[in-house]
């Protein structure tokens, strides 16, 4: 019966879309193949897919979209950009990762008729999630989202990759929505604002509340968060990983463990912990030796009477938005704003 129900709910989602009637549109979904591409956030979430019997292919969706450069170019181009970020930084052979990326789109856009995502509410998913829904749009497929920020029994659930295989595609029945056109215009604007080399855009989508891309809203707020704050020129991740060293963590796993417990919906990776605490060593603001700990001016940027890009000019990528020496724009936490 609940087969049958999502099945007839698929039918009314694509009458509403094409103008069909509910014959010619049940018709048009009972031809096409019962098995949907499955695309997922990475290879833990796609290993519990298989496990727990999903049916059909399931692709993992990987990179890690909040670092690096994300400018707006066609998939071809931007796998070559990802690619080389992401073998730079990761000791990586850019030829292999550049493949693997390519299979990846190639994948996505041979996708059958019927596609499932299945995505987190944390930052780096919900990156993810834009990014293919701008792939898909306009593409004519039936897509259905799942994404869930909580789980009963879980406290600070981390998210659907945590969950064993059978309650994991058990979400298919229970917290599926269908993606519907509001939705994948607000997916192809957020984007566009994303990748564009003026972050304006991206700051005028922290209010648009989906009903499908529930958690897209926070998760800007979150990612505008990774700008210089007006104040201190720290990023937020940078400021927790100071504060961290400051009240004692003197070990690479210690700092992470204490980012990751400050995060509502944790995203960053220790891998990407680490590099940014690499950075801010490089910076002058922190210390390896004999362990972990804060240098005078980790200390007097994280007091706010100095300010970071003083100190050391910045070099970094947030989407499209090429961050230099001491960049114009700022969070103001005062204004929960961009300026």
């Amino acid at each position: 019966m609940t087969r049958e129900s999502g099945f007839k709910r698929r039918v009314r989602t694509r009458m509403q879309r094409t103008g069909e009637s509910y014959a010619t549109a049940r018709a048009q979904l009972d031809s096409r193949p019962a098995a949907p591409l499955n695309v997922t956030n990475g290879d833990s979430t796609a290993a519990g897919l298989r496990g727990g019997g999903v049916a059909g292919e399931v692709l993992a969706w990987r990179d890690v979209l909040h670092e690096g450069p994300v400018p707006a170019l066609a998939p071809a181009a931007l796998a070559r950009v990802r690619s080389r970020f992401l073998a730079d930084a990761g000791g990586l052979p850019f030829d292999s990762t550049y493949r693997d990326l390519r299979a990846r789109d190639a994948a996505l856009v041979a996708a059958p008729a019927e596609v499932v995502l299945w995505f987190e509410a944390d930052l780096y998913d919900q990156l993810q999630l834009v990014q293919v829904l701008d792939r898909l749009a306009g593409g004519g497929r039936e897509v259905t989202l799942v994404a869930v920020g909580e789980y009963p029994g879980i406290a600070h659930f981390g998210g659907i990759g945590e969950l064993p295989g059978e309650r994991l595609v058990a979400l298919r029945q229970t917290a599926a929505t269908a993606v519907d056109a509001a939705a994948f215009e607000l997916a192809r604007q957020a984007w566009a604002a994303f990748t564009a080399q003026d972050p304006k855009g991206l700051g005028q989508l922290r209010g648009e509340h989906s009903p499908v891309l529930r958690h897209f809203s926070e998760a800007v707020d979150r990612l505008l968060q990774e700008y210089p704050w007006a104040g201190d020129g720290l990023s937020l991740t940078e400021r927790r990983i100071l504060q961290a060293i400051g009240g004692g963590a003197s070990t690479e796993g210690a700092v992470f463990q204490r980012v990751w417990q400050l995060e509502r919906r944790p995203f960053l990776g220790d891998i990407w912990c680490f590099r940014t605490l690499d950075l801010l060593v490089g910076a002058g603001l922190a210390r390896r030796a004999p362990e972990l700990g804060l240098t005078a001016a980790g200390e007097a940027v994280l007091a706010g009477s100095r300010d970071r890009t003083e100190l050391a000019t910045l070099d970094r990528w947030i989407g499209g938005v090429h961050l230099e020496g001491r960049p114009r724009w700022r969070w103001d936490p005062r204004l929960e704003a961009l300026v």
